[in-house]
């Protein structure tokens, strides 16, 4: 593949520009680890996140976050052992099988004893949603590499969206790829990206070969490895495919003077990213390939050891918390704790953008070694610091969260979840309004006989020419309800104060007795009160709230009020009542 036609490959997947971001943190979910490398979790397990440990003497671990407590189970889910643990070697991958809810296979990549590269599945202990534990003794082989030195292990698996299982494979150590391991594509597949199907087997005499070739990798029935995907890596740690896109990004650590980022279209295979002839986007004058042959991938972003020594590949973010941030990739350099994120839109060579200070942890907490990035369930963010942490991104500074459903209220304006009607950045379930209206003023429909009331009231009556009054006090909200509808100016004799669902006549109200009708649709009487020096009010401290009574049980939700009296004396009309001007009300949450 042409090294500049990977950006017209993907230049379909440009996303549109996206809305202003949420400010970001993070925040220490785990600590007292050992050594962890890896976070991840099984499709559809939204409660928890399992932390890979590169383990020592001998042994690798795999705990169990519980998110919403924030506890580590004490209970280990799995110790892989015998391994050898120690400098680049361990226990390094896992990754459950997109079926893990229905047969529980969990997949891991480990140093075995002799230093050789292994993937091995496991089978978790029913429930497979909630065990707290896998089974030891379920280890089966599914494929190993010799690796020759004990650097450059790769050490990363995970599925793509094609549901094949990929692993990426180091060079087998060393300085600049002695045996040109990278770039040779018969027998060899160290320095490689493979594609495994594990749901076959095309090996069944060979009990270390418990997979099948997928037909549809490049080298298959032509000359090279059938379990090649791509080729020209170094060291590829740590990798993975944007939920959205299916793009594959490749963190490839570098020799001596660049580390690079890159990227693969879904479902393409085949590529060459140039090593060892290539270090990020310049020349090695090592042999093995031509630089900048037309064959070869260039990176998508490379850096200069002048920023770090050592990438550590991230994620695109395709999460709902860290409303603007989606189809941002982060990543990090593990020497100088630096990350950074930038967006791919098939164009090469993306700006990278420095977010270590607005990640920084509060207080006396800090993010030193970035071993790995991973994903929950949802998608959001975590980071793995070596030194025993993981922290997870989340927003910062005083995002207001008015629906308390966790989210910033930006991202739930943004994400579609509540509507912002008025554009003012504040849910609409969270925004109240009282809003009077079929006024007997004469800003409406006029009063019956020409008896208008004063500005903002009902129609006149027999006792005040002014006319009666609706008015509030307190929040229409039904988790904190305060709201108090107060009638005033009515002569001193019953109260009727009820409820509608729609504003009569669109607004204008119709003519009722001696004033207008106002609250329409479906009417809820609510209470009869009895007047005081013209005054009443709904509820009394005593009685229940207008969201019970009315029967509001969520917002946003508008209903309309409305207080119907009885004149004393024939006024206007034979009818002996009249109303007070209307209220339209919308409730919140």
């Amino acid at each position: 593949m042409f090294r500049i036609a990977c950006a017209s490959l993907v230049a379909a997947l440009i996303a549109p520009v996206l809305p202003a971001q949420v400010p970001l943190t993070t925040t220490r979910v785990a600590s007292g680890l050992l050594q962890p490398v890896f976070v991840t979790a099984p499709p559809g397990d939204t409660a928890r996140l399992f932390i890979v440990e590169q383990g020592s003497a001998g042994v690798g671990r795999i705990k169990v976050l519980d998110l919403a407590t924030g506890i580590v189970s004490p209970t280990v889910y799995l110790s892989v052992t015998p391994i050898n643990a120690g400098g680049e070697q361990g226990l390094l991958g896992l990754a459950f099988h997109p079926d893990f809810a229905t047969n529980g296979f969990l997949y891991v990549y480990y140093s075995n004893t002799v230093g050789d590269n292994a993937v091995a599945r496991y089978t978790a202990n029913l429930p497979y949603m909630t065990s707290t534990t896998a089974i030891a003794s379920s280890a089966q082989q599914v494929h190993v590499v010799d690796q020759p030195f004990g650097n450059h292990n790769g050490g990363w698996i995970g599925f793509g969206p094609d549901g094949y299982l990929y692993i990426a494979k180091g060079d087998g150590g060393s300085g600049n790829d002695p045996g040109n391991r990278a770039q040779t594509i018969t027998n060899m597949l160290l320095g490689k990206m493979l594609r495994l199907d594990v749901n076959g087997d095309d090996f069944p005499v060979d009990p270390a070969r418990n997979y099948a070739i997928p037909p549809t990798n490049p080298f298959v029935g032509i000359v090279g490895d059938d379990e090649i995907f791509h080729y020209g890596l170094r060291n590829p740690w740590r990798n993975s495919f944007d939920r959205l896109t299916g793009q594959m990004y490749i963190g490839d650590v570098g020799q001596g003077a660049f580390e690079e980022i890159d990227v693969a279209a879904a479902g393409l295979g085949g590529l060459n990213y140039g090593w060892r002839c290539m270090e990020g986007f310049s020349c090695t004058s090592l042999s093995g390939c031509t630089c900048n042959a037309p064959a070869l991938t260039n990176p998508i972003h490379a850096y200069s050891h002048g920023s770090g020594c050592s990438v550590t590949g991230g994620y695109v973010y395709r999460g709902t918390a860290l409303c603007g941030w989606q189809g941002r990739y982060f990543f990090a350099d593990y020497c100088s704790a630096t990350i950074w994120w930038l967006q791919y839109q098939g164009l090469p060579n993306p700006p990278a953008t420095n977010v270590t200070a607005q990640l920084d942890p509060p207080g006396a907490l800090s993010i030193a070694s970035v071993s790995s990035f991973g994903e929950d369930a949802n998608g959001e963010l975590y980071i793995c610091d070596h030194g025993g942490e993981v922290f997870k991104v989340i927003p910062g500074g005083s995002s207001a969260d008015c629906n308390l459903n966790g989210l910033p209220d930006a991202c739930d304006i943004d994400n579609g979840t509540s509507a912002d009607a008025n554009s003012n950045g504040i849910p609409d379930e969270c925004e109240f309004s009282v809003t009077p209206f079929c006024r007997g003023d004469g800003t409406a429909t006029p009063c019956p006989c020409g008896n208008a009331g004063a500005t903002g009231n009902g129609c006149a009556h027999s006792l005040n020419p002014s006319g009666a009054n609706l008015t509030y006090v307190g929040t229409p909200s039904v988790s904190a309800d305060s709201f108090t509808l107060i009638g005033t100016g009515m002569p001193n004799n019953s109260a009727l104060y009820f409820q509608g669902t729609s504003q009569q006549n669109g607004g204008a109200g119709t003519v009722f007795g001696d004033g207008l009708r106002c609250a329409g649709g479906t009417i809820t009487r609510l209470a009869i009160q009895t007047n005081v020096q013209g005054d009443s009010q709904y509820p009394e401290p005593s009685e229940p709230l207008i969201s019970v009574t009315g029967g509001i049980t969520g917002g946003p939700q508008t209903r309309t009020y409305q207080v119907w009296y009885r004149n004393p004396a024939a006024f206007c009309t034979p009818s002996t009542f009249n109303l007070t001007n209307g209220l339209s009300v919308v409730w919140i949450n």
